[in-house]
C-alpha cells in the first residue's frame, strides 16, 4: 500500500470517527421501528431507504458539530482525548465543511425523498442536539441530559413520520420510552466517569450533587421506565410477547440500579455494565416491538 493511501484511509477513519457511527448506528435503528410500526405491512421502499439515510446524515451532521463544540472539553478527558479534532487530525474548517455538507445532503433527501414534515423534524432534532444541548444545556445544568433528551429521543416520530407523513400517538409514546431511558443510560457513564467530567468542568449530576444522589436518580428514573415501557401493551399497539419481555427487561435493569446503589462509589465496572446493559436493553425492547409487530403478519402468509 502507497505512502497516499495510507493517509487517505486514515483521513477517511478520522473522517468517519466524527460521524459517533454507533450512536447514529442507534439513532437510525430506532427510527426504522417507528417507520415499520407505523407500516400495517411492509416499509414502502422509498421512505425506508431514503428515510433512513436522510435522518442518519443528519445525526451524523450534529455529530461533527458536537465534536466541534467539545474539542476543547475533549482534551481534558481520557474518553475523548484522542478523537480526531483535539489530536489535529482533522481542523476545525474541515469539520465545519463536513458537517455542513452532511446536513445540506439530509435535507435534500428528506425534503425531495421522503416529505417535508420529517426535514423539518430533523431539521429540529439536529439543532437541539449539535446547538441547544451541546452549546449550552451541557455547560450550563445537570439536568442537561434530561431536557436534551429530547433530541434523542426524536428518531422514532421521525421515522415514522417518513412513511405517514404525520405524528401519531403511538410515535410519541416511543419517544416517552427513550426520553425515560436516556437518564438513567446516561448517568451511569457519568458516574463511571465523573473525574473526567471534574477535570473538564462539566456540570454532570454526579459532579454537582454526588454519586449517592445520581445512584439514586437512576433507581427511580429505571422504576419509572418500566411501566412507561408497557404502555404500547396497555394501548394494544403490542402483544403479550413484548409485554413478557418488556417486563423481563425492565427487571434486568432495575437489577443493576439497585446494585449500583450497593456499590463502592470508587470502582466504575459496574456503571459501565449498566451503561453497557442500558443499551441492550433499548435495542432489545424495540427488536421485541418490531416482532410482534410481524406475528400477525406473518402468521397470515402462513396460513
Amino acid at each position: 500500500m502507497t505512502q497516499e493511501a495510507i493517509v487517505s484511509r486514515a483521513a477517511m477513519a478520522s473522517y468517519y470517527e466524527l460521524t459517533k457511527p454507533n450512536v447514529v448506528f442507534l439513532i437510525v435503528f430506532t427510527a426504522i421501528v417507528g417507520m415499520m410500526l407505523a407500516s400495517p405491512g411492509m416499509v414502502p421502499l422509498p421512505a425506508l431507504i431514503f428515510g433512513s439515510i436522510g435522518i442518519g446524515l443528519g445525526a451524523a451532521s450534529a455529530a461533527v458539530v458536537n465534536h466541534l463544540v467539545d474539542q476543547k472539553v475533549d482534551v481534558r478527558m481520557g474518553r475523548t482525548e484522542n478523537r480526531p479534532l483535539p489530536t489535529g487530525q482533522v481542523d476545525n474548517i474541515q469539520a465545519g465543511a463536513f458537517a455542513l455538507i452532511l446536513g445540506s445532503l439530509s435535507m435534500l433527501i428528506l425534503v425531495g425523498l421522503v416529505n417535508v414534515l420529517t426535514a423539518a423534524l430533523t431539521f429540529a432534532s439536529l439543532i437541539g442536539y449539535a446547538f441547544i444541548y451541546t452549546m449550552y444545556l451541557k455547560r450550563a445544568t445537570p439536568q442537561n441530559i434530561v431536557i436534551g433528551g429530547a433530541t434523542g429521543a426524536a428518531p422514532p416520530i421521525l421515522g415514522w413520520a417518513a412513511v405517514t407523513g404525520d405524528v401519531h400517538p403511538h410515535a410519541l409514546l416511543l419517544f416517552l420510552i427513550i426520553f425515560v431511558w436516556t437518564p438513567p443510560h446516561f448517568w451511569a457513564l457519568a458516574i463511571a466517569k465523573k473525574h473526567e467530567y471534574e477535570k473538564a468542568r462539566l456540570p454532570m449530576l454526579p459532579v454537582t450533587h454526588g454519586v449517592a444522589f445520581t445512584r439514586l436518580h437512576i433507581l427511580l428514573y429505571t422504576i419509572l421506565l418500566v411501566p412507561v415501557s408497557l404502555l404500547p401493551f396497555v394501548v394494544k399497539m403490542s402483544g403479550m410477547l413484548y409485554l413478557v419481555g418488556a417486563l423481563l427487561l425492565g427487571l434486568g435493569f432495575l437489577y443493576y440500579a439497585v446494585q449500583l446503589m450497593r456499590y463502592p462509589q470508587d470502582d466504575e465496572r459496574l456503571p459501565m455494565k449498566t451503561f453497557g446493559y442500558s443499551i441492550l436493553y433499548l435495542m432489545a425492547l424495540f427488536a421485541l416491538l418490531l416482532i410482534d409487530h410481524y406475528i400477525p403478519l406473518v402468521k397470515t402468509l402462513i396460513s
